[in-house]
């Protein structure tokens, strides 16, 4: 066996982290660490990395004990952590030969070795970029080059592919699978449900403790018979039909439907099913590793009454009283002789939510700045809520609501104090940001946190509040640029249950992603490639382009249209 651990804990002084783990792993396994924040994940990780010591319990990796022999673990093993562990002042080949030196790889074979990893990660053409010049995509790439440059039996992943495109995801796993196959071992955490479908096996992780243990398709198995959907064009009435529904685990709200999970045993009554195949059709779906995870959780997650009622009416009118259409024609971006954006004109209507996807450096954030009015266009025009970007920043600035990659809150204050320093930034009167405020933590659901200090809340809570943060004000159009990287699956279906209600008040709701399985939750799509939009419509007009191809998830129909953009020439690519 690789690993070894049996009763396997860590404290942090009265916070039990992690208790009574029990799990093997042998050579050549992939094996994927899931569960909420929280659940103990990079604390595993960081056990079998000899980082951290136990508390209890004992490990032992690559035949070596954790606490006694770290130091043979850690010669051996790769590890990367969330943050990148490179150098952004050093190119691309100094950093693979600090890591190669520190490694002791022999000079003969570090050559050898570069020229295989940089040509599996497609990164020779750029061996003289800096490090902090590189697109997300690619410094996750040369990260693991880095981990792999001593060829290591062991390799030890926290979550490899948070903030990656899908198409470079793809990529990262095709390095992990040829690894794989001679003979390495990989643990790795992650957040993408898909991700944890390409395992050899999924330990879930909840509370500190592993609730379960096995092969993808054997986890599925407990979720048959438990996934339903109801399709509708009522689907704020069909979640409203689910409340107070004993055993409903959670809920998935959906542009054209509405997916729950029951809890196993529950069954739906007559009468219930009559309620909702009322409101559309009623069908058994079949259970992906999200449902799973829903189960595995097993806290119901149902709207309370008060949640309900905000879901069931409007949500509050914008207060500028204006609609948020979004328009643009042409509308073009240059730094120097690099085109960030090139010739985009798009359609917005007010209550759509647009999803916004393409590959890291698409010029996806670089759109939404333009639109926001933090960076002037070279070129063309845009409207925003009846408002021309370049004309009146400050009237714009009322209008929309802009939630960036980094949750810009204020981690010293508490929730309260960053909601209170935002009503004021937005220039709302006291008696106004009251009522703003009261509003805001009903739509989130944040009450009872109102005193919790921002740097203490988990990533899933800190997103409500700078969610909260970015409607204050009611705006017309809201920006949210990758606003569920690195969140559970409970946390991401809570998070668009709110976008989708402030969508039903008339919001218009610009999103962006690199988790396809959220372009479910958008009316349209539209595709971004060397900053050009390359396509716009839903899931079905963006298949149509594909006749004859069987394209069943959006990240297939994703990788379609990139893979057909990077066989067309690097000139026709440029002049279109």
């Amino acid at each position: 066996m690789v690993i070894e651990a049996e009763g396997l804990g860590r404290r942090y002084r009265s916070v039990l982290a992690l208790s009574d783990i029990d799990i093997e792993i042998g050579v050549g396994e992939i094996v994927g660490l899931v569960g909420p924040d929280g659940a103990g994940k990079t604390t595993l990780l960081q056990l079998f990395a000899a980082i951290l010591d136990p508390s209890e319990g004992r490990c032992q990796v690559l035949g070596h004990d954790t606490v006694n022999e770290a130091a043979q673990i850690t010669s051996k093993i790769g590890y990367m952590a969330q943050g990148f562990t490179l150098y952004d002042r050093l190119t691309v080949a100094e950093n693979l030969s600090f890591a190669a030196k520190i490694r002791g790889v022999p000079g003969g074979d570090y050559m050898a070795r570069r020229r295989r990893l940089l040509d599996m990660a497609g990164l020779t053409p750029f061996l003289d970029r800096r490090e902090g010049a590189l697109s997300g995509g690619m410094r996750k790439k040369l990260a693991l080059c880095a981990n792999l440059i001593h060829e290591p039996p062991l390799l030890l992943l926290d979550e490899p592919g948070l903030g990656v495109d899908p198409l470079s995801r793809r990529e990262l796993w095709q390095i992990l699978d040829d690894f794989r196959s001679e003979g390495a071992t990989i643990v790795l955490s992650t957040s993408y449900m898909d991700e944890a479908d390409r395992c050899d096996r999924v330990a879930f992780l909840d509370r500190g403790r592993l609730m379960a243990l096995g092969r993808p398709d054997e986890l599925r198995a407990q979720a048959k018979g438990l996934v339903h959907s109801i399709v509708s064009d009522r689907p704020a009435e069909a979640e409203a039909a689910l409340h107070g529904m004993a055993g409903v685990l959670g809920i998935q709200w959906r542009a054209d439907s509405v997916r729950f999970v029951m809890k196993p045993g529950a069954d739906i009554s007559q009468d219930e099913k009559a309620r909702m195949d009322a409101l559309g059709q009623l069908a058994l779906a079949e259970p992906g590793m999200e449902d799973v995870f829903t189960i595995l959780r097993g806290d119901e997650s149902v709207p309370g009454e008060a949640e309900t009622a905000v879901a069931t009416r409007p949500a509050a009118r914008a207060a500028t009283g204006k609609t948020g259409e979004i328009a643009t024609k042409g509308l073009t971006r240059r730094f120097g002789d690099f085109v960030a954006v090139g010739d985009v004109t798009l359609t917005i209507a007010p209550g759509e939510i647009f999803g916004l996807l393409g590959a890291n450096g698409a010029g996806k954030t670089t759109l939404i700045r333009m639109l926001c009015g933090l960076l002037p266009p070279s070129s063309g025009s845009a409207t925003v809520a009846g408002v021309e970007v370049t004309s009146d920043q400050g009237q714009l600035r009322q209008r929309i609501g802009y939630m960036s990659q980094r949750f810009s809150l204020y981690p010293d204050l508490t929730v309260g104090e960053n909601l209170s320093f935002f009503a004021s930034a937005y220039g709302l009167s006291r008696r106004d940001a009251r009522e703003a405020i009261g509003w805001a933590v009903e739509m989130t659901g944040l009450g009872g946190q109102h005193g919790e200090m921002v740097a203490r809340l988990s990533g899933a809570v800190r997103q409500r509040v700078a969610l909260g943060c970015s409607i204050l004000h009611r705006p017309a159009a809201l920006f949210l640029d990758e606003p569920t990287s690195g969140v559970d699956p409970l946390a991401r279906f809570r998070f668009w249950r709110l976008i989708r209600i402030l969508a039903e008040g008339g919001m218009t709701v610009l999103v962006t992603t690199h988790n396809l399985e959220e372009a479910a939750y958008c009316h349209r799509l539209g595709l971004m490639d060397m900053g050009r939009m390359i396509a716009i419509g839903d899931l079905s007009a963006l298949r149509a382009h594909f006749p004859g191809r069987e394209l069943a998830t959006a990240e297939d129909v994703f990788l379609a249209f990139m893979e057909r953009e990077r066989a067309r020439p690097q000139s026709e690519r440029a002049a279109s």
